[in-house]
């Protein structure tokens, strides 16, 4: 069975923890409470298999706390990810450059693969806001946008998740058939 480690960074009241339990069909959360260092869910999604078919997958998501007083922590959760999931609030002006932070820390100085990352711009209900084009600097341009609301479009997110969950473990099987091939040769 193959394992992924996903974590889902990001500013303080981006929706981190809203967007986690949705996505892993965890309890709601109907009053905000600030995550405290980290919370970990692990699920299966039946829509998500790797690459040869018959192992299933499973899957931990560290819902990380967004306050900067974890930071000490941050080495400890980013050990042996395999996927960031980097979520903002698109309503908040000040997020778009705190992600640039959030993506240097736990994408860019863990060497992963941008096709590894993903972001998120959460539309928490009743804000109204446009989901147009966000001017979001390099490298963040090149990664893969997507804007949820829960309200209006829950399954669109829902889709672009798994497919996000499809790519990181085709690259831990690959990881692992490259590794296997290693110590055959």
């Amino acid at each position: 069975m193959l394992k992924a480690k996903i974590l889902f960074v990001g500013p303080c009241e981006s929706g981190k923890t809203v967007l986690a339990n949705f996505l892993t069909e965890s309890s709601d959360i109907t009053e905000y409470s600030p995550t405290q260092g980290v919370r970990i869910l692990e699920f299966e999604n039946p829509h998500v298999t790797s690459n040869d078919k018959s192992a299933g997958c499973e899957f931990e998501l560290w819902d990380c706390g967004g306050d900067p007083k974890f930071e000490s922590c941050w080495p400890a959760l980013m050990k042996d990810s395999h996927g960031v999931v980097v979520v903002f609030n698109a309503d908040i002006p000040g997020h778009l450059k705190e992600i640039e932070m959030w993506y240097s820390c736990f994408v860019q100085q863990q060497f992963l693969q941008d096709t590894q990352c993903l972001l998120i711009a959460h539309h928490k209900p009743g804000s109204g806001s446009d989901k147009g084009n966000l001017a979001l600097a390099p490298p963040l341009n090149k990664l893969k946008l997507v804007h949820s609301d829960l309200e209006d479009d829950p399954e669109d997110i829902r889709m672009e998740f798994i497919k996000y969950l499809r790519s990181i473990i085709n690259s831990v099987s690959e990881s692992r058939d490259r590794e296997e091939m290693s110590i055959i040769t």
